[in-house]
């Protein structure tokens, strides 16, 4: 009796272990939102990591979380470290590639809970007199990834965090666009006063220079 129940245990592992493995041996999750902003506007927000704070869905599960920047402050070859509570782990981020207004890529390494690289990428294009932004990371699935799959789907996991990072990243970008365009509205505005300001001191002078050489009426001192 003691025999066949290990033999029906054996059967039962070799069968998960076939299970697990004929999981898929990749990922990729893939989201994408439209912006009324410029590309430029939402660009520059995934381009320099100093303004991930402000829209990343995993800035704000570690409020002691501990960052490090390295390289150009943006763009190509900027770097950006962490490490922090459970909930984000330690890792880092590269900028691998970086076509402005277009396409960024990232190399993301995961250190802890467990060792991954992630090739990720946002590219930008014009959408409605916006911007669509799609956020978009791959990687390879180990043993232990796919017997974890079979329980819980991670993947599901990364979009929801991508919708609620492109959702922020929208808010954020809309105000920022907003902010530029009131400010491009004051300078213009101050710059049409400078202007007029200018042309009227000039046909001021303009009067003067005429009043002062037209000739003196006969007898007049």
């Amino acid at each position: 009796m003691l025999r066949k129940v290990l033999i029906a245990v054996a059967a039962l592992v070799v069968l998960l272990f076939i299970v697990i493995l004929t999981r898929p041996s990749s990922y990729t999750v893939t989201r994408s939102t439209t912006i009324a902003a410029p590309a430029a506007v939402v660009y520059a927000q995934v381009a320099d990591f100093h303004h991930w704070d402000a829209w990343s869905p995993w800035a704000k599960l570690d409020p002691a979380m501990k960052a490090t920047f390295s390289g150009p402050t943006s763009g190509l070859g900027a770097a950006y470290a962490w490490t922090g509570n459970d909930k984000v782990g330690e890792g880092k981020m590269l900028i691998t590639g970086a076509k402005p207004n277009q396409q960024i890529d990232i190399k993301l390494d995961l250190i802890r809970p467990f060792e991954a690289t992630s090739p990720t990428s946002f590219a930008f294009e014009p959408a409605g007199g916006g911007t669509k932004v799609t956020w978009t990371m791959s990687g390879e699935n180990g043993f232990m990834a796919k017997a974890i799959s079979l329980f819980h789907n991670f993947t599901a996991d990364i979009g929801t965090d991508f919708d609620k990072g492109l959702l922020a990243m929208k808010t954020v970008s809309e105000a920022e666009a907003k902010r530029q365009a009131e400010e491009a509205a004051k300078k213009a505005a101050a710059d049409a006063a400078a202007a007029q300001a200018a042309a009227d001191a000039a046909a001021a002078q303009a009067a003067a220079a005429a009043a002062a050489a037209k000739p003196h009426p006969k007898g007049h001192k």
